[in-house]
């Protein structure tokens, strides 16, 4: 039985959901892909093979699953907006650890902490935004798709930084990028840490609500598959554009398509985000985002780089989107966090194998379209998996 809903509601849902995204822009966007951005310096420098270089994604990974398994005790014992705001401070101050050493024990417990907060970051924030969108169920989905724009945030600006940075100071400076990914998120959390965050954050029922995993074992298989899949995209492109002759322009250009990308998403997958159709909705754009990841296997011109980024972009964000539809769709919404956070686990235990199994697969032959090869079949086949889920009633 629930108690009666005397929260207050948001005036301004939009914005509020728009600042709730600065979490996942620093804790995702910076946090987790701005790595990608320095990692060919850090390898270079550091004297990393591909194998340490994706192990560290790995690490971070890891911290992500760890995250998302502690996401629903720590929401419970504190709440939506502390779990929010905690842990994208926690966010910060790995990106500060980053910077202060490189040494690879102090760099993979940075990696680790970021991955950690990242997750419960997005946990909360997501069924704080999805509890948002539900007072205005009209443009629910709409509304939704804006807190999945935020790393999109992250990648343009630090994609309009790093490349720049590194151009600037040379061979080495990638302790410099992360101190200027430190100072870019200071400035972003501050809108995060002063909103009114409880508008929304209604009172829980007496009972948390039970969320069922055997009905969506394939669904959830599908996203395991994409966490395994687009991490391999997301880690070594970068370095497959700088190994075809790319330089700080190319490397920023094709970094920030695929952020911006991130904000037509709500446009382009407005009606599919809309359906309540089991699995159907991430299998098609799963299958578009398998598409984008194997373009670069015919070709790194220029043109083809840009039709890659593009396609993976505007598929990238929205995919995740679909997956809190399908729990939004599929449970009550006392069950949202857990809902998410079942996703948000098995997405986290595919891109811990990821980086670290294809990074291997990329010392082992010597050539990064391999890479590209193992992440584009890994999204056909968790685009096949979606296919195969029905709608479930809510209970």
């Amino acid at each position: 039985m629930k108690r009666p809903d005397t929260s207050p509601q948001p005036d301004r849902p939009a914005l509020l959901i728009l600042i709730l995204s600065l979490a996942p822009t620093i804790g995702l966007g910076i946090g987790r892909f701005a790595y990608s951005l320095v990692l060919p310096d850090m390898r270079d420098t550091l004297g990393w093979s591909y194998s340490v270089a994706g192990f560290m994604n790995t690490v971070n990974a890891a911290g992500y699953l760890a995250g998302a398994l502690a996401a629903a005790p720590l929401i419970r014992r504190f709440g939506l907006p502390a779990a929010v705001r905690w842990s994208t401070l926690a966010c910060l101050l790995s990106l500060a650890l980053s910077a202060l050493s490189g040494n690879f024990f102090v760099l993979s417990f940075a990696r680790l902490l970021v991955g950690v907060a990242a997750a419960v970051a997005f946990v909360a924030g997501a069924a704080l935004a999805a509890r948002i969108a539900q007072t205005h169920p009209a443009r629910a989905d709409f509304l939704l798709s804006l807190f999945y724009a935020g790393p999109g945030v992250g990648i343009v600006t630090s994609g309009l930084v790093a490349p720049f940075v590194l151009q600037a100071f040379g061979p080495g400076s990638w302790w410099i990028v992360w101190w200027a990914m430190t100072l870019l998120s200071t400035i972003l959390i501050i809108p995060l840490l002063m909103a009114p965050l409880d508008a929304g954050n209604g009172p829980a029922t007496t009972k948390p609500a039970r969320f069922s995993i055997r009905p969506i074992l394939i669904y959830l298989a599908g996203y395991f598959l994409f966490g395994a899949g687009y991490i391999a995209y997301m880690t070594f492109m970068i370095a497959y554009v700088r190994d075809a002759g790319g330089g700080a322009v190319a490397q920023s250009a094709f970094w920030c398509l695929i952020g911006a990308s991130a904000f037509v998403t709500p446009w382009v997958w407005k009606r599919v985000l809309a359906w309540n159709s089991g699995g159907l909705s991430t299998t098609i754009i799963l299958g578009v985002n398998a598409i984008g990841a194997s373009v670069p296997l015919f070709g790194h011109s220029p043109l083809m780089l840009t039709i890659s980024a593009l396609v993976f972009g505007v598929s990238f964000f929205a995919i995740v989107g679909s997956t809190t539809a399908f729990v939004r769709f599929n449970s009550p919404q006392d069950a949202w966090a857990k809902g998410i956070a079942a996703m948000t686990i098995a997405f986290g235990i595919g891109q811990t194998l990821g980086p670290t199994v294809v990074g291997a697969i990329t010392d082992h032959f010597g050539n990064l379209s391999y890479a590209l090869n193992a992440s584009a079949a890994l999204l056909v086949l968790g685009a096949i998996a979606a296919a195969f889920q029905r709608r479930l009633a809510k209970s």
